[in-house]
């Protein structure tokens, strides 16, 4: 006679929410996910589909072997992610990056979970506290919690809010773009895993026309925030015109550097500055401007943005805006099974741990997924090792940054400098010859992910092991 497992709830149904059922499910635990839309909309979401994207379309770089986000990729990918699986169906072209139809992709992940026999959407507001018999849950509300849950929870932790505003950039209609001016082409040529070297439309800017853009920009009207609010930019995703407020040249050195480019039209001619674009739905008939995340009002955005050759007669699928990130003082209120220490039924997952990007926040919702599967399951494990990307990540978000008192604590992208360095790696290649510098840091990404892939396939047989026993 079978023995009722009672469910899981998790709360959210973003990348973090949606990747936690899915692991909780697979797992065969029942799980009830919460999700307030469309019962309760957002000032960022524009559907009620989960796992819906509200800024890039993009997962960023792709090869494990050289980027670290992209060892998170395949870590997830070898964790069974819905988010990956969905992900790598709905990819669009993006050089070096895996990027999604953002609708075909929510559709996908909502598709896959409703139809999972142990999965129930509850299309409801979790507002407060969850029910106090609800004794495994995982928060996973991401940077728009609502107001009554966000107090509540700082309530029972005592803390003050800690948050940043993401700025989302525009969408252009390809037929609006002149062709005659922009070309495609990646960066350096370089392909991504869709094989395309091309996925990129770039529109190049002389200096004069480069210097009138910035002057637009530094003038142009922006949202404006009360007195009491703060608005400490994350720098990973900083609005345009707050990087031209930190000197003439920073686009130039970001989001607008001209380097790997050549334009087909004039090849002998280098231009100055480069605005990209990146497909952003399946059809390639939406592209967005990448890097231009912003919060200039939208009558500003349309003018400032039609001074950009090949962009004079864009149209916008959507002008850019911003929606605030909520996350908690995590190093002081969480375990390392990202449990809140003060109430151990609840853990959290996503941005409201403390990491950034879409690919970090729903990495941390397939731990806390397994994690709770595991404890309900009364085979509780420990988080993958501090060698592999979750783990590290884990790591941060659990382990650091109480020196520096509060506020000290900010959101965090994957990277190497999150994960212990590597013994030494050759020095000379297999005929003498010493290896220069770039070469070196090639051997240690790559000898980085070796251990990390090889430490979490150790860490998935003893888990699997724990949970057959």
């Amino acid at each position: 006679m079978s023995t009722k497992i009672d469910p899981v709830h998790v709360i959210g149904g973003g990348l973090a929410g949606s990747e936690a059922a899915w692991q909780i499910a697979q797992a065969g635990v029942p799980v009830v996910l919460h999700e307030m839309r469309p019962v309760r909309g957002t000032d960022a979401h524009h559907t009620d589909g989960l796992a819906e994207l509200v800024c890039s379309n993009s997962f960023r770089a792709d090869d494990w072997t050289a980027n670290a986000v992209g060892l998170l990729h395949a870590e997830m990918r070898r964790l069974d992610s819905i988010i990956m699986s969905c992900g790598d169906a709905h990819q669009v072209p993006a050089g070096g990056a895996l990027a999604v139809d953002r609708d075909g992709f929510s559709q996908a992940v909502t598709a896959r979970l409703e139809a999972h026999p142990n999965v129930s959407i509850a299309r409801e507001e979790v507002a407060g506290l969850p029910p106090a018999d609800w004794d495994s849950v995982i928060v996973a509300t991401g940077p728009l919690t609502s107001p009554a849950l966000s107090d509540a929870i700082l309530s029972l932790t005592g803390e003050g809010e800690l948050s940043f505003f993401d700025a989302i950039a525009p969408i252009v209609n390809f037929d609006s773009i002149d062709m005659g001016v922009a070309w495609r082409q990646s960066r350096y040529d370089k392909e991504g895993p869709g094989g395309d070297a091309a996925a990129y439309i770039n529109c190049p800017l002389d200096k004069a026309q480069y210097e009138a853009f910035i002057d637009a920009l530094l003038a142009g009207p922006k949202s404006e925030f009360k007195d009491w609010e703060n608005v400490p930019y994350f720098d990973g995703c900083l609005p345009i015109e707050v990087m031209a407020e930190r000197g003439r040249e920073t686009l130039r050195h970001g989001p607008m550097k001209p380097v790997g480019l050549t334009n087909e039209h004039n090849p002998q001619e280098k231009a100055y500055a480069i605005v990209q674009l990146r497909q952003d739905n399946a059809l390639g008939t939406l592209w967005n401007m990448v890097g231009f995340q912003t919060k200039l009002k939208h009558g500003a955005q349309t003018d400032i943005f039609r001074t950009i050759p090949g962009l004079e007669k864009a149209v916008f699928a959507r002008l850019g805006g911003l929606h605030r990130n909520t996350f908690l003082n995590s190093p002081k209120l969480l375990d390392t099974q990202l449990r809140l220490k003060v109430q151990p039924r609840l853990r959290f997952a996503g941005q409201v741990t403390g990491v950034e990007g879409y690919v970090e926040s729903a990495a941390m919702g397939l731990l806390a997924g397994r994690l709770a599967a595991a404890e309900r399951l009364g085979a509780p494990i420990e988080a993958p090792p501090a060698t592999t990307a979750m783990g590290a990540l884990v790591g941060h978000i659990t382990g650091g940054h109480l020196e520096g008192g509060k506020g000290s604590f900010q959101p965090m992208n994957i990277n190497y400098g999150l994960l212990p360095p590597v013994e030494a790696v050759a020095k000379r290649d297999e005929t003498g010859r010493r290896l220069g510098a770039k070469e070196k840091s090639r051997g240690k990404k790559l000898a980085v992910g070796e251990r990390a892939l090889a430490d979490l396939e150790t860490w998935v047989t003893g888990e699997t092991r724990v949970a057959a026993e």
